[in-house]
């Protein structure tokens, strides 16, 4: 993809822009705004609230981008009794000038989120890293497609693909189908969509779905968990 913008959102983020496809990375209401409700606090806080005793979470994302879910997890379990095993395939990794004109880490007071950051966008593609004493890092260079782990290995799923308006193919029913077998029982799979024909589909290979709150900017978001 080229001729990518960096473009600052509502919050003073960053967020990257594709001009052939009129479609950003993140949210223009504020990119860590949308990260942290959608995937955080919808995502990994509520499967951390359900299963307490759990100190082990594999987390799948969809969509690597700008590094921006990984870096706010890692930020957000700092210090805490967990072992996040993180993964992200991502098939067009950004240039480096690109990620160097990211905020991001003007955003997070203290130099330990700058080290982060930078620690994550350094991390060996195709290799385990250790970003943090409670997050691995995995980074596939990979599409959906190609994309073929064991079943059932993971316990939560950030699904950050671009809107299906824009790349229809990642949310269809044969992908939204391998997220569900990709997942552990009780694995819980989230994104910032509420399109009607993706949350059909997303019921339809099995999740139980929840319509929630959206982030600021869109009426609501969706999360299914895999109940067996």
């Amino acid at each position: 993809m080229s001729d990518i913008q960096v473009i600052e959102t509502r919050d003073g983020s960053s967020s990257l822009l594709i001009p052939e496809m009129n479609e950003t990375y993140h949210s223009t209401h504020g990119a860590i705004t949308e990260s942290e409700y959608v995937f955080l606090k919808m995502g990994l806080d509520h499967f951390r609230e359900k299963h307490k005793e759990q100190k082990i979470i594999r987390i799948l994302e969809i969509g690597f981008g700008t590094g921006l879910n990984p870096w706010l997890t890692t930020m957000a379990v700092l210090g805490q009794e967990i072992d996040i095993r993180f993964t992200s395939i991502e098939k067009y990794p950004l240039a480096p000038d690109l990620v160097a004109q990211l905020n991001y880490k003007d955003q997070k007071s203290g130099e330990m989120s700058k080290k982060l950051f930078t620690k994550l966008h350094q991390a060996t593609w195709e290799e385990e890293s250790q970003i943090s004493d409670q997050l691995t890092l995995t980074k596939v260079k990979t599409d959906i497609a190609d994309f073929n782990p064991d079943s059932e290995c993971f316990d939560l799923i950030y699904f950050d693909a671009f809107a299906p308006s824009k790349q229809p193919e990642m949310w269809s029913y044969e992908v939204l189908r391998k997220m569900y077998d990709l997942l552990t029982p009780n694995g819980v799979f989230v994104t910032y969509c509420a399109q009607g024909q993706f949350k059909r589909d997303l019921k339809a290979v099995g999740f139980e779905t929840e319509e929630l709150d959206g982030p600021p900017g869109k009426k609501e978001m969706t999360r299914g968990t895999k109940l067996i």
